[in-house]
């Protein structure tokens, strides 16, 4: 895989990410990531599967590979995110009242982007 690829690729990820975890998210999925198993969290990081299955169809890859890195990408979001609430949660850490707060989101998005990193060094 070549470098202008490579970097295609991680546009693609970077502008999904957005898309999927800012404009598609809504309050039915952010108001139960923090409840294992239900059906937000898994709405909500299947959002993030498709739109992974939509930046890996970009190139000639095979369709159990797509399948699997997205389910790959779907099921470490969903884990990150359930990590992340609970975390939250437990400590009473809020936007506007705990620095600690954004601290542990800008982890999560860390962690979202490393994933991105690991899939596209699979490829690789």
């Amino acid at each position: 895989m070549d470098s202008i690829t490579v970097l295609l690729l991680i546009s693609l990820f970077v502008s999904k990410h957005f898309l999927c975890d800012f404009l598609l998210q809504w309050k039915y999925q952010y108001s139960n990531k923090h409840i294992f198993g239900h059906p937000g969290g898994i709405l909500h990081a299947g959002i993030h599967s498709v739109g992974t299955i939509i930046v890996l169809f970009q190139l000639p890859l095979s369709t159990v590979l797509i399948l699997g890195l997205s389910l790959l990408d779907g099921i470490i979001h969903y884990f990150v995110d359930y990590g992340k609430m609970n975390i939250n949660k437990f400590y009473g850490w809020g936007p506007t009242t705990h620095e600690q707060f954004w601290w542990l989101t800008g982890f999560d998005q860390y962690a979202h982007y490393l994933t991105y990193i690991l899939i596209i060094y699979i490829l690789i």
